[in-house]
């Protein structure tokens, strides 16, 4: 996968989340998760945006380092929702699948740069 796709997913994962969380009825758990995975979501492709115009490879390493969190964080507040939400399953799983393989890729992505 390049940069540019790489870029398409990341946005594209926080647009789904932002779809998702419009459709989850609104009580107290779902508003402060819903928030939460909303700010981390969109967190990432921001980020990967910001590390590919990273002033050197440890600026990169950092910036990369910023976007797994927030994908981790983001695959976290997933599963709280899915607790809550049992109904919107098919949805969430659809969304946290889109996620699994983007930390990972990240994930690979830091331990070539460290490598080298």
């Amino acid at each position: 996968m390049n940069a540019e796709e790489l870029k398409s997913r990341t946005k594209q994962f926080a647009i789904d989340i932002g779809r998702l969380t419009q459709l989850l009825p609104e009580n107290r758990i779902n508003n402060a998760y819903c928030n939460q995975v909303v700010r981390s979501s969109s967190s990432v492709g921001a980020n990967y945006r910001a590390a590919r115009r990273a002033k050197s490879k440890a600026d990169h390493i950092n910036k990369l380092k910023i976007v797994e969190e927030e994908l981790d964080e983001s695959l976290y507040f997933l599963e709280l929702l899915l607790v809550f939400n049992p109904t919107f399953e098919e949805k969430i799983n659809s969304i946290y699948q889109m996620g699994e393989p983007l930390l990972r890729i990240i994930v690979a992505t830091l331990v070539t740069l460290r490598n080298n």
